[in-house]
């Protein structure tokens, strides 16, 4: 196990219908780079991935403070995003992570958040191909790449791209709040 995240606490914001791979994959990786993650949902409990995966929540997102945690990650799947950009607290706590120039990493359907949060106009950005005409109108540069860096913001596009969104996300979140990083 690396020790890469040893210090870092991790925020994973989630509801039911998300991809299972794309939480729990992300999840294990950022364990076992040595990062503590909280479980945020929309309430306390648990919600469900598309394939039955039952996760328990940690934390309400009302109750959760973006000054508590070095990242953020978003797994993807339909429902999953689709409900919480309709949450307006759960879009401001991401609001809020830009804000503080924190990394965040979003998958597959993730991004739809990123828009209803306003954080993706003249940001290089991948997704699920069906988000690519919603990301640029929100004025995203949309790039079909396995997985893209812009300013602390991880993006991929799907289950196939895990390995290396996994990759690129524990390197953001070891190097912490960014400024003005260039496109890789």
């Amino acid at each position: 196990m690396s020790e890469i995240l040893q210090s870092k606490h991790i925020a994973l914001l989630a509801t039911d219908g998300f991809e299972d791979s794309e939480l729990e994959e992300p999840l294990a990786a950022l364990r076992s780079a040595g990062a503590t993650v909280t479980i945020i949902s929309e309430q306390e409990g648990s919600f469900t991935g598309k394939n039955g995966t039952e996760v328990e929540t940690d934390l309400a997102v009302e109750d959760a403070a973006v000054a508590e945690y070095d990242g953020l990650l978003l797994p993807g799947g339909v429902e999953n995003p689709d409900t919480l950009r309709m949450n307006k607290t759960a879009v401001g706590f991401v609001q809020e992570f830009f804000a503080q120039h924190k990394p965040v990493a979003a998958i597959c359907h993730a991004p739809w958040v990123l828009i209803e949060a306003g954080v993706v106009e003249g940001r290089t950005v991948t997704s699920w191909p069906s988000v690519r005409t919603d990301l640029e109108n929100a004025g995203a540069i949309w790039v079909d790449k396995e997985v893209v860096v812009d300013d602390g913001l991880v993006t991929s596009r799907n289950p196939g791209d895990i390995p290396i969104f996994c990759e690129k996300m524990v390197e953001e979140f070891a190097k912490g709040s960014s400024a003005e990083e260039a496109v890789s």
